[in-house]
């Protein structure tokens, strides 16, 4: 049963109750959008998911947001959520575009759980499909996860700032293209307009068909290059908070680029630093 980066709604639907599986939706949104993820998970989810939360999963101790918890703190959260070392995991959310599904993929790879995978088009897809959907919040038995912290899947500021010394990697900003070149505001205040010097834009939202699904690798494959992505060298990928960066790395697993990570801290951390360069303008 063991799958990676995507699976279908087939076959999650196949496999649902299969005691090696644990489903966790990980519906989140920006406060402009109105939705409550919690309470639309507690109105319908997938059979058996638990809510991954990623306001709680983490780091407390900064004023950054959903930048990476600490291994023991990621631990004791999935371990609650009824996850152990040899469960297959799905993922998914509800907006149809893996706003935050390729997160929580991404945050169990970083700490050596290889077997998660996106639900391919989300609960939207599902719930389209007229599959079956249960209301409540589920109380999973508490196991033991052991993190493995891979420190080559995240970068930090000053990683970025020495790159635009000696760029050895590209960087690719998932926000839209408004926001990247500088002429739409920031939903959070205090942030400078623009992007990292040199960096690509490639919006998160142009990786998925309507239905959520992402495109087909040819498809991908386009989407980065018309960017000014070469796929044979290394990416860092970066976004408002960390977040929809992870769609982009979601993308780049499923056309097989291997030498790709993530700026944690992104536009938060670097629009609202006061010494750090800013672009303007298409890129």
């Amino acid at each position: 049963m063991t799958a990676h980066t995507i699976v279908s709604t087939d076959w999650l639907d196949q496999n649902l109750g299969s005691p090696g599986l644990r489903v966790l939706d990980a519906s989140w949104y920006l406060p402009a959008t109105g939705r409550d993820a919690w309470r639309e998970y507690l109105t319908a989810h997938i059979p058996g998911a638990v809510f991954f939360d990623l306001d709680v999963l983490s780091d407390h101790q900064t004023s950054l947001p959903h930048t990476l918890p600490p291994p023991e703190q990621f631990a004791r959260a999935v371990g609650a959520l009824g996850i152990g070392d040899s469960h297959q995991v799905v993922v998914y959310d509800g907006s149809g575009a893996n706003v935050s599904a390729g997160r929580a993929w991404w945050m169990f790879r970083v700490y050596g759980h290889p077997e998660v995978a996106v639900l391919d088009g989300g609960f939207k897809k599902w719930c389209a499909e007229g599959r079956a959907v249960e209301p409540d919040a589920i109380t999973p038995l508490p196991v033991s996860f052991t993190p493995r912290f891979d420190p080559a899947m995240v970068r930090s500021l000053s990683d970025l700032l020495e790159n635009l010394a000696d760029p050895g990697t590209q960087v690719v900003d998932a926000r839209s293209s408004g926001r990247f070149q500088g002429v739409e505001p920031e939903p959070r205040p205090g942030l400078r307009p623009g992007h990292i010097p040199g960096s690509r834009n490639v919006p998160y939202t142009s990786l998925v068909r309507p239905d959520g699904t992402l495109l087909p690798p040819e498809e991908l494959r386009i989407r980065f290059t018309e960017a000014g992505v070469d796929l044979t060298l290394p990416i860092v990928t970066t976004c408002g908070s960390g977040v929809t960066a992870c769609d982009l790395l979601l993308a780049l697993d499923v056309l097989g680029h291997r030498y790709h990570t993530l700026y944690d801290g992104s536009w938060s951390e670097w629009g609202g630093h006061p010494d750090t360069p800013v672009a303007r303008g298409p890129g």
